[in-house]
């Protein structure tokens, strides 16, 4: 006799099934066909004697639920459906079946695992997070919100003019309190449209908008620290809007079977050039040609940026042209001579042309306050290898660099000077079971002597430094001198720079040696938990003691104590909580350059909280 069942899918089969009364007279039925062939038969007429015809069908079956907020479907269905079989031409939203865990014959609504969502659950499938298309079968959406919010305390070395200057009145330490307190809130909402499914090739076209919004507040217990100007107090308040990313990507060709492909970029788009953030790594305009080949196991990039003014206070982006032409070509090569291990090789090209710029507070920040205030250009050509992964058990991460070129009159020097400086940095670590290991040395060559022509001390373009210790005190912050930083936030650098952002590369500068230890614990899945100590010395003392008139500074900088944790509640980016605490121990090299008369300098203490929560 014959059958009719409803597939899972919805989808009706045809199932025979023996009379055993009749399998010793009737041939063996035959073999077993495919669905798709049984409904792609051509139709045959019906016999007379056949029994009568089924009666019509007056209703569809319902629709069979779709997990996740799905939305509306954007195809408008060809063909129709019958008794038998129901078509489903959108193959995104094809559902699943109802769910009887208990096996009594009727879904248990209340215990049902395919729950649709919601369209502000980011957690399950969603339209609006690129897991349904939201026109047609390949252009996806997805909307990608994201706030954070920092809090840091932190204890700098900060000059005071005693008695015109100073919050204290009748103070006469150049150095005065050293408190300072920031609360930072960074909002950014993305629009991510693309044609493609990014699961198994790349994109086809992309079009990316992302506006983002800052408010931050400094609190400082000295005057004429948040602006040159003693009246405007202790406090600032700042708030900025920008539309820091918006750019078109455009496939132009795929390359072969394994889906290597090369595709073009142009438009305000992020861009980091090497593993660790040494040299560039930057949100800016630009034109970037990109792709891979050989199956992926090769990446290469052609990037050039002519860079846009930063904000001072944020960070964020502005629409003022800045005159800076920068370009950058790289290539990787994964499992470079040992499986799991990535080598890289790059150049870059960096063209700072020569203006005045003063920032939103009013400091001076182009050239360098700094010697001789006069506009110059600094052109420098990077050269430099470098590579992460494993080898065996053991992890490495390491980079070499060279730079040449010219500056046209550094402020410090007072002179033009030919550039010739060098980097390098090694980490190695070990993983045993829930905790990681590590080791690392990094090298910034110094300049010996700011008066013979030669620029030899290491600067990057806009680097934003991941080495050392993501904690570490000074990485975190910018230490002021004199009117510059003898390092600024987030870079190793000791370069005599008025602004990692918005001042120029100083190649007359004493350089830096650090030495680092540490180890990570897992304690948890989502608890993590990265302990590092550094000690660290100039490379080259002669740029300081030109700099501040004094003579036989030592080289001994001191040591960076740093401990902190990272924490995903949720197994995932979608909320993660920071906290560390850091402390510097000044050597003799970082005492006399701040306090000399006493020699004497408290260490100097941060702790900070971020959160980050993301749709």
């Amino acid at each position: 006799m014959i059958r009719r069942v409803r597939h899972a899918a919805g989808v009706g089969l045809l199932l025979l099934a023996a009379d055993p009364a009749l399998a010793q007279t009737d041939p063996p039925p035959a073999p077993p066909r495919d669905p798709i062939d049984r409904l792609l038969e051509p139709s045959r007429p019906t016999p007379a004697a056949a029994t009568e015809p089924p009666p019509p069908v007056t209703e569809k079956a319902p629709a069979l639920p779709t997990i996740g907020f799905a939305g509306p479907s954007g195809i408008v269905p060809r063909s129709g459906w019958n008794e038998e079989y129901e078509t489903m031409e959108d193959r995104w939203r094809i559902g699943f079946p109802e769910w009887d865990r208990y096996g009594l014959g009727y879904p248990q609504v209340f215990d049902y695992p395919y729950r649709p969502g919601r369209w502000f659950d980011p957690y399950n499938q969603n339209v609006l997070k690129g897991d349904y298309p939201i026109l047609g079968q390949h252009v996806f959406l997805n909307m990608t919100g994201t706030a954070v919010h920092l809090f840091e305390g932190r204890s700098l070395p900060t000059a005071t003019t005693p008695f015109e200057s100073t919050a204290r009145e009748g103070t006469r330490d150049f150095f005065g309190r050293p408190g300072q307190f920031i609360h930072n809130e960074l909002y950014t909402l993305s629009f991510d449209l693309f044609r493609g499914d990014a699961a198994f090739k790349p994109v086809d076209w992309r079009v990316k908008l992302t506006p983002a919004f800052n408010v931050n507040v400094v609190s400082v217990q000295e005057l004429a620290v948040i602006s040159p100007d003693v009246r405007d107090g202790t406090i600032r308040n700042r708030t900025w809007g920008a539309l820091q990313e918006w750019f078109a990507e455009y496939k132009i060709a795929d390359l072969s079977e394994q889906y290597d492909f090369v595709s073009v970029r142009a438009g305000s788009q992020p861009f980091v050039s090497d593993f660790r953030g040494f040299i560039f790594s930057d949100t800016n305009r630009g034109v970037r040609v990109f792709g891979n080949y050989d199956g992926n196991r090769t990446q290469y990039n052609l990037a050039y940026f002519r860079q846009q003014e930063k904000d001072t206070n944020s960070g964020l982006n502005t629409f003022e042209d800045r005159n800076q032409n920068i370009a950058i070509a790289n290539v990787y090569r994964q499992d470079f001579l040992f499986p799991g291990y990535t080598a890289q090789a790059s150049f870059h090209y960096n063209n700072d042309g020569p203006d005045v710029q003063f920032d939103r507070n009013r400091f001076l920040v182009r050239p360098d306050p700094v010697g001789v205030f006069q506009p110059h250009r600094v052109e420098a050509y990077y050269m430099g290898l470098a590579g992460d992964g494993h080898v065996g058990r053991y992890n490495i991460s390491h980079a070499a660099y060279w730079v040449v070129g010219r500056d046209s009159r550094n402020p410090l020097a007072g002179a033009p000077q030919s550039i010739s400086a060098a980097m390098g940095a090694i980490e190695l670590s070990y993983d045993r079971d829930w905790a990681r290991f590590r080791v690392s040395g990094f090298y910034a060559s110094g300049d010996g002597n700011p008066n013979n022509g030669r620029a030899t001390g290491f600067d990057g373009i806009i680097d934003q430094t991941n080495f050392g210790g993501e904690f570490s005190f000074f990485r975190r912050n910018r230490i002021p001198l004199f009117g510059v930083g003898l390092t600024n936030d987030q870079s190793l650098y000791t370069n005599l720079r008025s602004s990692r952002l918005q001042g120029q590369s100083n190649f007359v500068n004493p350089g830096l040696w650090l030495l680092n230890t540490g180890v990570d614990f897992d304690i948890t899945p989502r608890f993590r938990l990265v302990n590092n100590a550094n000690y660290m010395l100039y490379d080259k003392t002669a740029t300081l003691e030109t700099f501040t008139f004094q003579s036989e500074i030592d080289r001994d900088i001191g040591f960076d104590l740093s401990s902190g944790f990272e924490w995903r509640p949720r197994l995932n980016n979608n909320a993660i909580v920071l906290g560390g605490l850091s402390m510097f121990l000044p050597g003799g090299g970082f005492r006399q350059l701040y306090n000399k008369q006493n020699d004497r300098v408290d260490p100097l203490l941060s702790a900070f909280a971020e959160v980050v929560l993301q749709y």
